[in-house]
């Protein structure tokens, strides 16, 4: 897995959505919280309540290195779920990122520490810590359904979540994409037009 998480690490979001056969584009509204964060990683699943963020504290508590938490707290914007404090705590878990149908809060700090995270907004509003949900249930997230143990990846253009028994097949799919890419490249600066290269000469 450390493997296959180092390959799929080096490529980017379009190029494994496309090799996913065009499958898995989160809602383009959730993205990153920060310039340059990026996130690739096993998906944590929690399902939480508006206005509360009990499970993420117990998604943290719960999580293994590596894992990311993927997150939903049913259409709130109005309360930042997670900040500085559940951040630190995260990354001395050794978890590499959250991503949140939701808004978080506090984020010059986070972006300060490195930990990457998506979201739908930004909001200083305050949550309670009362209200149990479910980790590790499947939900959806942003039109996308994400299972425990499915592969998230998150860069500049998007999310995309990649089905656990499908990476090893999608990750081997866009190395060949992104080589198949780079022979393009190289006619195109040698002067072949894309109408040549991707066969639209005849197109109306």
């Amino acid at each position: 897995m450390d493997d296959l998480l180092a390959r799929l690490s080096s490529l980017d979001a379009a190029t494994i959505y496309e090799a996913a056969g065009q499958t898995g584009m989160v809602d383009p509204g959730i993205r990153r919280a920060w310039r340059g964060a990026r996130v690739c990683g096993p998906a944590l699943t929690v399902s939480g309540a508006p206005h509360d963020n009990l499970m993420l504290h117990r998604a943290v508590a719960a999580a293994q290195p590596g894992d990311v938490i993927v997150a939903t707290v049913d259409d709130e914007l109005r309360a930042g779920a997670w900040g500085e404090i559940l951040t630190v705590a995260a990354q001395a878990r050794g978890i590499t990122g959250l991503v949140i149908d939701g808004a978080v809060r506090d984020i010059e700090a986070i972006e300060k520490l490195g930990f990457p995270i998506f979201s739908r907004g930004l909001a200083i509003g305050a949550c309670a810590k009362k209200q149990s949900g479910a980790l590790n249930r499947p939900i959806e997230l942003g039109g996308v359904s994400v299972r425990p143990g499915d592969l998230i990846f998150g860069d500049a253009d998007g999310l995309v979540v990649i089905d656990r028994e499908r990476a090893g097949a999608v990750c081997a799919a866009a190395f060949a994409r992104r080589e198949k890419e780079r022979v393009m490249m190289e006619s195109l600066r040698k002067g072949k037009t894309t109408l040549e290269l991707f066969g639209l000469d005849g197109a109306e």
